[in-house]
């Protein structure tokens, strides 16, 4: 227990060590702390409500964990829900994967997001499943050991991927679709390399080819000029955006090889809303100036249209 609990996690206090009256190097678990969210065994798989049980009650080893776990800022219901491997996984191996982020750079204060947005990390095998994703960062990508910490943070998933498997087929796949620039798809895309080839990107891939009617050279252009569209939903995103563009705005699909980026915008907060005051004044701007510019600057452009009488018809 000293093991874990020696590591200053986070200059925060535990909400779970509050009041204990406890100081310097004394347990945690000196104090008897408030009852936590933690899922049954059945219960994780039937999806019904957590019940509340009191640490008291828990397993010593496990009381442990959900302790350590909340010092470093993880919802330890959350945690075990999405990983229940983490009931019967021993300290020592918790233990062995803080400390070898810590070792690569990675914060005491990054533990609770990382491990929060991604709680299989927390079971990962130093040796089998971390150490090749470093290696992979600093060889495949050449990510300096002082630049980890950033890659980690921006996609933590990343830590449980497995670089046969999913790093090296998703690498290869950009590659051929020209992302060249290892340095930005490590630093601002990382995410990529993390989805799946099959089920993620070709799909969307053929998709933009097939309902832009583009060739696959033109659709694979416009994700390396915006990557980000490799994390958009085709349902959610791709159509009805794709649908607005061209029955409600009357604009043609050819206005997206310049600007992709369309895509980015909410379709309810800033493509409508923009669109209708644009028709109300039966203007027209092109997709960067309706979408890029600030409320401010998108208002000063209507207004001096509007005073210059510049009047755009709508394209049939």
């Amino acid at each position: 227990m000293a093991a874990l609990h020696s590591l200053r996690f986070s200059p925060k206090p535990s909400p779970l060590s509050r009041g204990s009256g406890q100081q310097g190097g004394t347990s945690l678990c000196a104090a008897k702390p408030p009852a936590v969210k933690l899922p049954s065994a059945s219960i994780v798989h039937n999806n019904s409500q957590d019940p509340l049980l009191p640490l008291p009650d828990l397993p010593a080893p496990l009381k442990e964990k959900i302790l350590c776990l909340e010092m470093m800022g993880i919802d330890s219901g959350r945690a075990l829900s999405l990983n229940p491997s983490l009931r019967s996984a021993p300290i020592d191996s918790l233990h062995a994967v803080v400390s070898y982020l810590l070792s690569k750079g990675v914060h005491h204060k990054d533990m609770g997001r990382i491990f929060g947005m991604c709680p299989g990390a927390l079971t990962a095998d130093v040796r089998r499943d971390l150490a090749p994703v470093f290696r992979f960062l600093a060889g495949q990508l050449g990510v300096p050991s002082t630049g980890f910490r950033r890659v980690v943070n921006k996609c933590p998933r990343l830590l449980v991927c497995s670089v046969p498997e999913q790093l090296q087929p998703a690498l290869i796949f950009l590659r051929r679709l020209g992302f060249w620039d290892m340095e930005a798809l490590a630093y601002q895309d990382p995410v990529l390399l993390a989805s799946s080839v099959e089920r993620t990107l070709l799909p969307k891939l053929e998709y933009l080819a097939g309902e832009l009617g583009y060739g696959r050279e033109e659709a694979a252009a416009m994700v390396v000029r915006c990557p980000a569209l490799f994390t958009f939903s085709v349902e959610n995103n791709f159509r009805p955006k794709l649908g607005y563009l061209v029955g409600e705005m009357g604009r043609s699909v050819e206005e997206l090889r310049e600007f992709p980026q369309y895509f980015a915008f909410s379709l309810e907060k800033r493509i409508k809303p923009r669109h209708r005051q644009m028709e109300d004044r039966r203007l027209r701007l092109s997709l960067p100036e309706m979408l890029r510019t600030t409320d401010q600057e998108f208002a000063l452009l209507l207004h001096r249209a509007g005073d210059k009488g510049a009047i755009f018809p709508r394209l049939e």
